[in-house]
């Protein structure tokens, strides 16, 4: 008669599963606050793709839903303010929010913590040399992150 080792169990909340993805996708960065409001306040912020994301992060345009979303799953078109679009492949449920297209990866998360929410938002190229590309432009690339997170808090504190 064998005796059965239950599995061991790993689960993380949304800001952590962020951190994991993260670790295993080369060149990607994730950086993240915690913001004095509610996390339903904070996270209808963070998941109104389509009027909020343009308002935060500065490169882009427009985002349009173009199928869903249903079982946390969608489609998007996204324009660049340099007039480049890329269809993204979204999941999206509380407090969590992946993005992908051929060439980005971008993600968002929250939960609620003592003081407010924990918001953190990822971001990567899907290349091969993504990852050697990325520690020379992180001079560029923090300087963005660090506004772009200014600017959601802005946005959630205006409601």
């Amino acid at each position: 008669m064998s005796t059965q080792i239950p599995w061991p169990v790993a689960a993380f909340d949304p800001v952590r599963r962020l951190h994991v993805v993260a670790a295993v996708t080369p060149g990607a960065s994730v950086r993240e606050t915690v913001i004095d409001a509610p996390f339903d306040r904070v996270w209808a912020a963070a998941a109104d793709l389509e009027d909020g994301l343009p308002r935060w992060l500065p490169d882009l345009r427009s985002v349009r839903l173009t199928a869903g979303p249903a079982d946390g799953r969608a489609e998007a078109l996204v324009v660049g303010h340099s007039r480049l679009r890329a269809r993204f492949d979204v999941e999206l449920t509380p407090g969590w929010c992946l993005m992908r297209s051929r060439f980005l990866l971008g993600g968002m998360a929250a939960r609620p913590e003592p003081g407010g929410t924990r918001f953190a938002f990822l971001g990567a190229f899907r290349l091969p040399t993504a990852g050697l590309v990325a520690g020379a432009l992180r001079p560029a690339t923090d300087p963005l992150a660090r506004r772009s997170l200014r600017r959601f808090e802005r946005l959630v504190r205006e409601g």
